[in-house]
């Protein structure tokens, strides 16, 4: 049965849920504080620096190639297998860089995470879609936002003290998942199907679901793209201002990721409200007064602050993607959906640093900043012009 108009937090699957969607923050950023020291242990094997960076961006791969099949998979042989598969193998593959002693194989043991992370999105996607309608299910999108962003907070944090002690131990972390396991084991069934999820009906979804699903995944592969600037260019944007680059980004993303999580728990709210034109329009526009502010190169504090702004910005587009994703598919394509989205958000990811660092390189960072700021402020524009059109119509009518 689909969960309505109940406390989430009083609900298993709900949490099942966003115990799965903390995962998915633990996936790159995790061991980033272990790079130096891994650089270092590694330090006679040819290319260690560049292969020691590809422990990052290597699970971001794994799942941009393995999401198609993932969807496939979650649609033909159920949601709950998927889920239970992809965090068993989570826990597998994130743990083995502590043991494994070739860089190589730990390289693949990373791919190997990325695998898991397509299977986890892309089934909690539809479970969320298959358990949950109408403001529940607006609710949890939020709330798996702030899963993600008070988990980085917890993950991080933790990875950071782990690795003053050894560049090894925060792939111990990963050992975390088998909470994870266990909740989703006990608390999120498969639903049952009579063609639809949870004992509904079947929902049929827009008639030309696919394409506007590829059309909503390619805006929030532009946003992740452009967001991933934080983490990718906030320590190098720090040290050119001559500040302490490891205390400031550290500081940057940390209230980056609390004002985000404390955004997204307000978003069932904000949608119960307005529309999601006016939810984007307010998003992109925090976004795109964020990037200005880090565009002046000002002080540490307004530095911080237009990255706090970000934030804000970035959790309140967010869970949209998935919330309209959800209603335009067909019940038993929930999965495909999924897919595409998870692939959208880590594609945007992988390619952020290969699109923002030539762009810094040719205009400096108040240009590359204040280039993203313009094409946000383009984007919130649009939907405020939707909004509008929207409102003129339904006057009419």
């Amino acid at each position: 049965m689909t969960i309505e108009n109940m406390s989430l937090w009083r609900q298993p699957q709900a949490l099942a849920l966003l115990m799965a969607a903390s995962l998915t923050v633990m996936a790159n950023a995790t061991i980033s504080p272990a790079l130096a020291g891994l650089e270092q242990e590694f330090a006679d094997v040819p290319d260690a620096g560049f292969l020691v960076r590809l422990l990052i961006t290597a699970p971001s791969l794994g799942v941009m190639l393995t999401a198609p099949l993932a969807g496939w998979l979650t649609d033909r042989s159920g949601r709950r297998v998927v889920l239970l598969a992809g965090v068993w193998l989570f826990m597998l593959c994130g743990t083995a860089g502590f043991f494994l002693p070739d860089l190589k194989l730990m390289l693949i043991s990373r791919f190997g995470l990325g695998i898991a992370v397509g299977l986890i999105m892309t089934a909690q996607t539809a479970l969320i879609g298959d358990y949950f309608t109408g403001a529940s299910r607006q609710a949890l999108t939020g709330l798996q936002i702030s899963a993600r962003n008070f988990g980085g907070l917890v993950f991080i944090g933790t990875a950071g003290l782990a690795a003053t002690l050894s560049p090894r131990l925060p792939f111990l972390i990963y050992g975390l998942s088998v909470l994870c396991l266990y909740a989703v084991w006990r608390h999120a069934p498969e639903p049952r199907r009579s063609g639809g999820g949870a004992g509904q009906a079947e929902a049929p979804g827009h008639p030309a679901w696919l394409v506007l699903v590829i059309a909503v995944s390619a805006l929030q592969m532009l946003t992740n793209g452009l967001f991933f600037m934080m983490p990718t260019q906030l320590p190098f944007f720090f040290a050119a201002q001559g500040l302490n680059s490891a205390l400031m980004t550290g500081a940057g993303l940390g209230l980056l990721s609390l004002c985000g999580g404390i955004a997204a728990l307000f978003y069932g709210r904000l949608k119960s409200r307005l529309p999601h034109t006016v939810i984007f329009a307010l998003g992109y526009g925090a976004l795109a007064v964020g990037f200005t502010v880090l565009a002046q190169q000002g002080s540490a504090t307004l530095s911080l602050a237009g990255a706090m702004v970000v934030g804000i910005g970035y959790a309140t587009v967010s869970p949209g993607f998935v919330a309209i994703a959800l209603a335009l598919a067909p019940s038993g394509r929930r999965g495909t959906a999924g897919a595409i989205l998870t692939a959208s958000v880590f594609c945007g990811q992988f390619l952020s640093p290969f699109a923002s660092t030539p762009a810094i390189t040719r205009w400096g960072y108040d240009g590359a900043f204040g280039a993203a700021a313009a094409l946000l402020a383009l984007v919130a524009a649009t939907a405020a012009a939707a909004t509008v059109l929207a409102g003129r119509h339904r006057a009419r009518a």
